[in-house]
């Protein structure tokens, strides 16, 4: 992609692809997070109300691994777009890590949640969370045991701050998707809206993804290397 003069504000989505290469298995890859359980027995309300024993374990394991790895160049570079960039940026994740903070990313907005958050069902605050929720911890605002659930947006869910995403949208110059496969929605569907506003799209993705023919560019490769690739001519090398 050349870079354009007229590219003032920037909208990002990144997905599972971006942590991939720092050890977090990617969204139902062939040997990824939820090989050994069916999605509706670990993602959805339901299946909380019905086995919230294996939910937890579930989140549990998921909350300990992400903090044993380590942000990878990709996320470095979009951490540097982000202070480097003088116009608007919103860097959107579907990723419930904390990757892209760690690696010094301002502009973030998590649509589908973080592991290192714990919801309360019964007050409906959010507490940072790095521990176990097996064991039924009490809400530290509210004092009610067994109440607190992982703040991920779960299957049938509505994703977080959609109101503030799609704002940043239709101000947009550009819109990139990293690392995603195009197949989880509204997410899946941020493309078309860009195309329809007019909005320059770029797809950066290890391979062709579903929604790959929507985009008018597509690089594909490791993040590691074509994420930094971009930033370095957005931003004149």
């Amino acid at each position: 992609m050349n870079v354009d003069q007229d590219i003032k504000n920037i909208v990002i989505l990144t997905g599972a692809g971006v942590s991939a290469e720092s050890g977090i298995d990617t969204f139902r890859s062939a040997g990824g997070l939820w090989e050994q359980h069916k999605v509706e027995d670990v993602a959805t309300p339901e299946a909380f109300a019905r086995d919230p024993d294996l939910v937890l374990r579930f989140y549990d394991m998921r909350r300990e691994r992400i903090q044993q790895v380590e942000p990878n160049a990709a996320h470095y570079a979009l951490a540097r777009l982000d202070v480097a960039w003088a116009g608007n940026l919103l860097l959107v994740t579907q990723n419930v890590d904390d990757l892209h903070e760690r690696a010094g990313a301002k502009r973030l907005l998590h649509m589908h949640g973080t592991h290192l958050t714990a919801w309360c069902i019964a007050c409906d605050e959010r507490h940072p969370w790095r521990g176990t929720l097996t064991d039924r911890p009490a809400c530290p605002a509210c004092g009610i045991a067994g109440q607190l659930r992982p703040d991920i947006v779960w299957f049938g869910e509505m994703p977080y701050r959609m109101d503030e995403i799609y704002h940043a949208l239709n101000h947009a110059d550009l819109f990139v998707s990293i690392g995603t496969s195009g197949a989880v929605y509204p997410a899946a569907g941020l493309v078309r809206e860009a195309r329809q506003k007019g909005i320059r799209t770029l797809e950066l993705n290890l391979e062709p993804s579903h929604g790959t023919s929507s985009f008018a560019e597509s690089r594909h490769g490791p993040a590691t290397q074509v994420v930094p690739a971009w930033v370095d001519g957005i931003l004149g090398g």
